[in-house]
């Protein structure tokens, strides 16, 4: 059973261009599932196989999960997965009718993005000192305000990624969309910086692509940058909870209700595949001031 949950992972990963982080809360997802599925079979003296996922044993699964007490959000997230999972089986060949037909999750409101104030954001943007590991987070900083992107396209981006005659830096999203973004005078400057004084001494002798490099000379990694959000986040005073994503969500509140950005230019500069997902910074408001 795992070797086929191994396989539409594979299939998520290579044609549909899924995360790897999308790709392991998947993994998590089908697993517990394959857990059910086998304790069902041994009570039934049977053998665990997926040729046994109906609509009934998936009304039973989701039953399970509600007495487990799963909030509906995570019972909402691990049916739409295997509603994938369950059409997979269905292509090859596995299952004759799909599991899930009709079955839908919990319904979950959408809660609004949780922010910090513009003036939290500048004090936050003032913490890094002038040291190797400190130009090079100010870099990260000032380009994550000026364009909003997610933590994972952050540090996943390489140095020739930015043009600086431009002044602009490409990205590559979720599903593997490109998107190009201009980047401010502020962004540029820490940039040049960090790039001319830190980052030669950060590579040392290491042959690599990225642009943001930890201590040892490869890539930051999206813990890394996170463990050092929130100690700067800490030296700021700032006492609400901070992450990387809650600082993308603060941007583009102040973006939308400053009309710096309409609605579609949001979308277009978040790298939201559908506007319903950006809809929800209308309602959205800044920490406080």
């Amino acid at each position: 059973m795992e070797e086929t949950i191994e396989s539409f992972l594979d299939f998520l990963f290579t044609e549909k261009g899924f995360s790897p982080n999308t790709i392991a809360a998947y993994r998590n997802d089908l697993s517990q599932l394959a857990t059910f599925v086998a304790e069902q079979a041994a009570e039934k003296g049977s053998q665990p196989q997926w040729t046994a996922l109906d609509r009934e044993l998936m009304l039973s699964y989701i039953l399970a999960m509600k007495e487990k007490m799963y909030a509906p959000a995570t019972v909402a997230r691990k049916v739409a997965a295997i509603k994938s999972f369950s059409e997979f089986l269905v292509n090859k060949g596995i299952l004759k009718r799909d599991a899930t037909k009709d079955i839908g999750g919990p319904k979950v409101e959408k809660s609004l993005p949780k922010t910090i104030s513009r003036a939290e954001i500048e004090e936050l943007l003032k913490q890094p000192m002038a040291t190797l590991e400190g130009q090079r987070d100010r870099a990260m900083l000032q380009l994550l305000y000026a364009t909003g992107m997610r933590v994972s396209e952050l540090v996943s981006l390489n140095v020739d990624d930015i043009n600086f005659d431009k002044a602009v830096v490409r990205c590559l999203g979720k599903g593997g969309k490109k998107r190009e973004m201009a980047i401010d005078r502020q962004a540029i400057l820490a940039l040049e910086a960090y790039l001319e004084q830190a980052q030669p001494y950060l590579l040392g002798e290491h042959e690599e692509d990225a642009l943001f490099l930890n201590r040892r000379g490869q890539r930051l990694t999206r813990q890394g940058f996170w463990f050092n959000l929130k100690n700067y986040a800490h030296r700021a005073g700032i006492e609400a909870e901070i992450t990387p994503h809650i600082l993308r969500h603060s941007v583009a509140t102040y973006l939308l209700h400053s009309g710096k950005k309409n609605l579609r230019e949001l979308q277009q500069f978040l790298g939201h595949a559908n506007i319903s997902t950006t809809r929800v910074y209308e309602k959205a408001h800044l920490g406080a001031r």
